[in-house]
């Protein structure tokens, strides 16, 4: 199911490219889903990929890397750019079992003590596996710590962490790839729950937003926040045109919505940590 999200994800994208792509006004973009992992170093140096995202008109921008090296190479080459949060994964392939993996809580907590960041993930988990103690581990890093998570999940997984931890705050990657109704339903759910957009494509349709969309953008106005997703070298390549259409549709939206969604909301999730960045 994933993969078919990722896919149909990746024709609309280039479908909407093909289109006529609204002319945004110039709007700060704070990007709270970007990657510099392992597999991308060769191909772009840290000064080259911090440039492609200045170019593409960011302002600021959530990184996390497999391994962590790669967020703190960009740290490094823009400490007043990148935003580190760490990522439970020391090498791709671990997307689905480091949830079994007794070494990663003590992993993330030997690197929480050795640098600082905003929040803990991106990480997969679904259904029950968030019952589990690896995840449990990280709920409770990420409270010790005043951090986010950034949780990849469906709504059930991301019910069963705010079980655990009621007062836990969470950006949820691609807004689970759930439907707007069930993405309603849990944001309204959840005070602290914001979710990022980074490869939904269904809330615009000819450059605008959708009705339906618009609706739930206006009624959480609060809690949504753009991303790009590197999760792969070849999306550096895509960073600039999918801004260009994020700015897009952005321009379709009134204030202060447009302006919360484009870096407002993720400045206040950065602002809630007690030692913000």
């Amino acid at each position: 199911m994933k993969a078919l999200a990722r896919s149909l994800a990746m024709l609309g994208f280039g479908l909407m490219l093909c289109g006529n792509v609204v002319k945004a006004e110039e709007l700060r973009l704070f990007d709270t889903h970007i990657h510099y992992s392992h597999d991308a170093w060769e191909r772009y140096s840290a000064e080259d990929a911090v440039e492609i995202l200045r170019q593409a008109g960011l302002r600021r921008a959530f990184v996390s890397s497999s391994p962590d090296e790669g967020t703190q190479r960009l740290y490094r080459a823009a400490p007043d750019f990148i935003v580190p949060v760490l990522r439970p994964y020391r090498k791709r392939g671990e997307l689905q079992s480091w949830v079994d993996d007794p070494t990663v809580v003590e992993m993330v907590a030997g690197r929480l003590a050795a640098n600082r960041y905003a929040g803990i993930g991106e990480f997969h988990v679904s259904g029950a596996d968030a019952d589990k103690p690896a995840v449990r581990g990280l709920v409770d890093l990420a409270r010790k710590h005043g951090l986010f998570l950034h949780a990849h999940a469906d709504a059930d997984a991301i019910a069963r962490i705010f079980k655990h931890d009621p007062e836990a705050r969470v950006l949820w990657a691609h807004a689970g790839f759930e439907g707007r109704e069930r993405v309603e339903a849990t944001l309204a759910a959840y005070p602290e729950l914001r979710a990022d957009l980074s490869f939904r494509f269904e809330h615009v349709s000819g450059g605008k937003i959708t009705p339906a969309w618009r609706r739930t953008f206006v009624r959480f106005p609060g809690r949504f926040t753009i991303g790009t997703d590197t999760y792969t070298p070849s999306r550096w390549e895509d960073v600039a045109d999918y801004i260009t259409w994020v700015r897009g549709w952005l321009a379709d939206l009134p204030e202060p919505v447009r302006s919360n969604i484009a870096f407002r909301n993720a400045e206040a999730l950065l602002a809630s940590n007690p030692n913000a960045m």
